[in-house]
């Protein structure tokens, strides 16, 4: 779980998750220097499966600097990363108290999991059942970079794939379609319709139809070949070894 300034919403996100752990699973929260109560919010929690890492913020140059610190701010989290299975989580949304026992019986036979969401209110009220109406990830490669259609909050994946997820490129701008296109050359991942996510959107949160929305076709395209040449320097890198 990457962290910053959550304090409102971060409680009853980890109740959700804890609720489902055994006692050999581990919490991993990297914090990105929050202000608020998030770290006090954490703390209270008294368990010692949540480990807290400080992130160190690097100065990138260029657009859209939100997303870089938060990948990197994930990638920090990984790093410390020692479980056989990944979940990735935002720390404002809810799981529901099937999902880590419908993912994991998944996991036993797949490297990544992806897994529908439902969408709320910052309430918890329901405000869309199905997130994806059809399944979102196709087998044509230029298809999947047009719509780049990985989430991370939705992702969950055996702990293998990180020696060809990390490290993170230095302009790397969405780790969640990093870490998705990666399982795809490098393992086997299955879509599950059902909802085992629940999205939260608030006021201080960006709706999950306009991640890329503010940015201009320009920036949509440059993103997306800076995204392939990546992608392919890593799956070249890899086969070579």
């Amino acid at each position: 779980m990457a962290t910053y300034n959550g304090a409102k919403y971060i409680q009853n996100q980890l109740q959700s998750i804890i609720a489902q752990l055994s006692q050999n699973d581990e919490i991993i929260i990297s914090d990105d220097g929050s202000t608020d109560r998030t770290l006090e919010i954490v703390a209270s929690f008294n368990d010692p499966r949540i480990k807290v890492f400080h992130h160190v913020k690097t100065n990138f140059a260029g657009g859209n600097f939100l997303h870089k610190l938060v990948s990197s701010n994930f990638e920090n989290a990984l790093m410390h990363a020692s479980g056989k299975y990944i979940f990735l989580s935002d720390q404002d949304d809810v799981w529901p108290s099937n999902r880590v026992i419908s993912v994991i019986d998944c996991l036993s036979v797949y490297d990544l999991v992806y897994c529908n969401f439902s969408i709320i209110d910052e309430h918890e009220q329901l405000i869309k059942k199905y997130g994806f109406t059809h399944k979102p990830i196709n087998r044509s490669f230029v298809y999947n970079v047009y719509k780049m259609p990985f989430y991370g909050c939705c992702m969950a994946f055996r702990y293998d794939l990180l020696k060809y997820i990390l490290p993170f490129p230095k302009k790397l701008v969405l780790h969640d379609n990093w870490i998705g296109f990666l399982a795809m050359r490098f393992g086997k991942i299955v879509y599950l319709h059902e909802p085992l996510h629940k999205y939260r959107i608030h006021s201080s949160n960006t709706s999950y139809t306009n991640r890329e929305s503010r940015n201009s076709l320009l920036n949509k395209i440059y993103y997306r070949i800076v995204f392939i040449f990546q992608l392919s320097c890593r799956i070249i890198e890899k086969l070579i070894k």
